[in-house]
């Protein structure tokens, strides 16, 4: 079967491959990536199937097959840099002072014509007494939860 991508390592390249991978500070994931790329070079003679470099690297085949796919489009700096999340995860809407102050609103009395509170109602009501802007009802839930309230 005809290899799609090739991986060709020239003198500077591997020489930037043996620094990453030597480094102190460098994760598992980019050396495992550094291992497959000095595996799959064609220069040193004929490499190993994507498969058997995977087995000897404990890697997947679609990790070693996109490892060998980046280096081929998108180059060696690209394929061994770090992988970040996309996007950083979010700051809480709900504060302390404003958790305590939803806590102690689910503790109260239900509002006349309720028996107990919802965790709509609680929304709600937060709301409307401006404890916070805007609140779904998971924030509340797992405010409550946090601190193993139950409105039953």
């Amino acid at each position: 079967m005809n290899k799609k991508y090739h991986v060709k390592l020239n003198d500077r390249e591997k020489e930037y491959v043996y620094q990453v991978m030597n480094q102190d500070k460098t994760c598992k994931s980019v050396k495992k990536r550094c291992t497959i790329l000095l595996l799959a070079d064609e220069t040193v003679g004929k490499p190993p199937t994507q498969e058997e470099i995977a087995q000897r690297c404990g890697v997947s085949d679609v990790t070693a097959y996109q490892t060998i796919k980046d280096y081929s489009n998108q180059g060696i700096e690209y394929t061994l840099r770090s992988q970040k999340p996309a996007q950083l995860p979010r700051k809480p809407i709900i504060t302390g002072e404003i958790e305590a102050r939803i806590i102690a609103l689910a503790c109260s009395e239900p509002p006349k014509g309720f028996s107990r509170w919802t965790i709509r109602l609680l929304a709600r009501k937060a709301v409307e007494l401006e404890i916070i802007e805007a609140v779904g009802r998971e924030a509340i839930r797992t405010t409550l939860k946090k601190h193993n309230l139950s409105l039953t």
